[in-house]
């Protein structure tokens, strides 16, 4: 699934088609994780493309009209193309733009991603008034991670991931960002000093970051607005990396399951 490094790497990539007026949308599949709204093109239909942001794992593209909330599910992309570019099997839904001018194509094979409007505020959506902090914000401090995990007897790698606490870091990140600060997945978060927190909340950061400098991981089929691929994948120390030897340490990779999810950890330099 798309994470934060990718989402936000899709958005940067597609930010060149701001201040364009939508020429019309076409939906070929509206049947997503929710249904694609019928009055959509109505919607949309002559409306400028403002701004675009991004919500933990969610793309807003800010309207005059109003806003539209974007989530890339397991497989999705959202992609600039050119006009009269071939159509290939699961290609939803394209926002045109002015004739022969680059549009806006949605592509999901699994069709668990979402295209929702969120009107003129869409924070307030029910999908995104209740999400967390947003992990490269100055809010999320090594004080505000000790203090949210006190008494929590959850492994910390499930609190990272746990949406209500903090957004977007996702399975890859937070595998990876628990090595770089040495700390078991398995720990409860509660058992962490502040000192371990700070550390935490560096990794997290760093690792986040790397990741948006690579233009995100492709472990399978996730592309760019512009279609290209991320290659953070090269950079990764532990996840995917059961039973080969640690980087640092050269101890075999250990692999588990955590709430339905693979964890990966170095057991001699993750305690």
């Amino acid at each position: 699934m798309p994470e934060l490094p990718e989402v936000e790497t899709t958005r940067r990539s597609l930010l060149a088609m701001t201040g364009q007026r939508v020429h019309g949308v076409i939906v070929r599949q509206s049947s997503l994780r929710q249904p694609v709204p019928d009055e959509l093109p109505a919607l949309l239909k002559d409306s400028i493309l403002q701004q675009i942001r991004r919500r933990a794992k969610y793309l807003l593209l800010d309207f005059d009209a109003g806003c539209l909330i974007v989530h890339l599910g397991m497989s999705g992309s959202l992609r600039r193309v050119e006009a009269g570019t071939p159509l290939r099997i699961h290609d939803h839904v394209d926002l045109q733009f002015a004739p022969g001018e680059p549009l806006l194509r949605y592509h999901d094979p699994r069709r668990f991603g979402l295209i929702l409007w969120g009107g003129q505020t869409p924070l307030t959506h029910p999908l995104l008034s209740r999400l967390g902090l947003e992990p490269l914000e100055d809010a999320f401090t090594g004080a505000w991670l000790h203090q949210a995990s006190r008494e929590r007897k959850t492994p910390i790698k499930v609190f990272l991931m746990d949406p209500s606490q903090v957004v977007g870091i996702g399975n890859i990140y937070a595998s990876e960002a628990l090595f770089r600060a040495g700390i078991a997945p398995q720990r409860p978060a509660g058992s962490l000093s502040r000192a371990a927190c700070l550390r935490l909340r560096d990794a997290v950061r760093t690792t986040l970051q790397e990741a948006l400098d690579s233009g995100g991981s492709t472990l399978r089929d996730y592309v760019d607005g512009s279609g290209a691929s991320g290659w953070f994948q090269l950079e990764l120390r532990v996840y995917g990396r059961a039973d080969a030897p640690c980087l640092t340490c050269g101890t075999p990779i250990r692999q588990q399951r955590q709430a339905q999810r693979s964890t990966f950890w170095c057991p001699r330099c993750q305690r």
